[in-house]
């Protein structure tokens, strides 16, 4: 079992890890994630016969059951033959869902269907560096004997192996609702010990896009700390102490929450220029709301005229977020 889920791996990982999700943990996301051609899906329990069997008591199933005869002895079916039709009727259904999940394509198809979305989700971002692709070590060649052989790429060399630090497979099952959907989950686990885990439920054809941008969202989101380049140096963003972005009622709480960093507030330039970047090329969206700036006073993005830079003085018991940042030393 173990040699046939190392030959179908789903993801490898490649690059330098910068920035984490949780705050002063920067293992957790890697720079660069390069997806293996091939992603595992395993089928799991079928929740919609799982649902039917165990959604209601047994005297309800017995309660419908007999009204079901009775319907049909009404119809005209003599008695002896009521409980054969009723199992003939069963063995038809049970019968239709096997042909409609038998085979191996909606491995394929979920696969397919992710790469597709995922390449979606970049085109209508357009971030600069895109940190979610997908690696082929084959040659054309070898690419177009395995399609034209209906395979699916899976066998890895020894020396491709010895480069592998990550690795995903996803679970599919079909989903208690009986209407066609499945319930779909990706897995992915690196080396260091670091478990992802995303969900999705929808028809076949469209679940996947929530979990490519869930994927999309985690790889590709700012992450804290992490550096910029901002007037030709490197400015370093370090979030707020045990928070993403903080939040207060003072500017004067926030700039003492940095100085126990060992940072600053971000200057209302530095503010523009990082959401001009956006979440996805490592900025941060403050377009709404207020942030704080030092000496008493608040960026007001949203009241513009005559100056978004307005005393505290202006608002009662605001809402005030905001990030630490610093200069980066610079390595020599």
């Amino acid at each position: 079992m173990l040699a046939r889920m190392m030959r179908n791996v789903g993801l490898i990982f490649c690059g330098t890890v910068l920035g984490g999700l949780v705050l002063a943990d920067p293992s957790h996301s890697p720079a660069h994630v390069a997806l293996w051609p091939t992603i595992p899906f395993v089928r799991g329990q079928d929740l919609c016969q799982y649902q039917d069997a165990y959604g209601r008591t047994r005297s309800q199933q017995s309660s419908d059951m007999a009204r079901l005869l009775g319907e049909l002895i009404h119809a005209g079916a003599a008695p002896k033959q009521a409980p054969e039709l009723l199992q003939t009727l069963d063995s038809l259904i049970d019968q239709g869902r096997q042909r409609s999940t038998g085979g191996f394509g909606m491995d394929v198809l979920l696969e397919g269907s992710f790469k597709a979305a995922l390449d979606r989700v970049y085109e209508q971002h357009h971030p600069q560096v895109r940190k979610v692709s997908f690696f082929n070590p084959t040659a054309l060649s070898e690419l177009v004997r395995v399609l034209r052989a209906q395979q699916r790429q899976g066998s890895l060399e020894a020396k491709q192996v010895e480069g592998l630090n990550g690795m995903a497979w996803g679970t599919y099952s079909f989903s208690p609702a009986c209407q066609g959907d499945v319930l779909v989950t990706l897995h992915l686990e690196t080396q260091l010990g670091h478990s992802f885990n995303y969900q999705a439920r929808g028809m076949p054809e469209s679940v996947m896009g929530h979990i490519a941008f869930q994927v999309f969202s985690q790889f590709q989101k700012t992450h804290f700390p992490s550096q910029v380049t901002y007037l030709g140096k490197n400015l370093e963003l370090l979030g707020a102490p045990g928070h993403v972005l903080g939040t207060t009622n003072s500017p004067r709480k926030a700039q003492f929450a940095c100085d126990r960093m060992q940072a600053r507030l971000p200057t209302v330039g530095e503010y523009v220029y990082l959401n001009e970047l956006g979440h996805w090329n490592g900025g941060v969206r403050s377009d709404k709301g207020l942030w704080a700036l030092s000496q008493e006073r608040v960026m007001a993005p949203e009241m513009p005229n005559p100056s978004m830079v307005r005393s505290i003085k202006e608002f009662q018991s605001p809402e005030i977020r905001y990030f630490c940042v610093r200069q980066a030393i610079e390595k020599k």
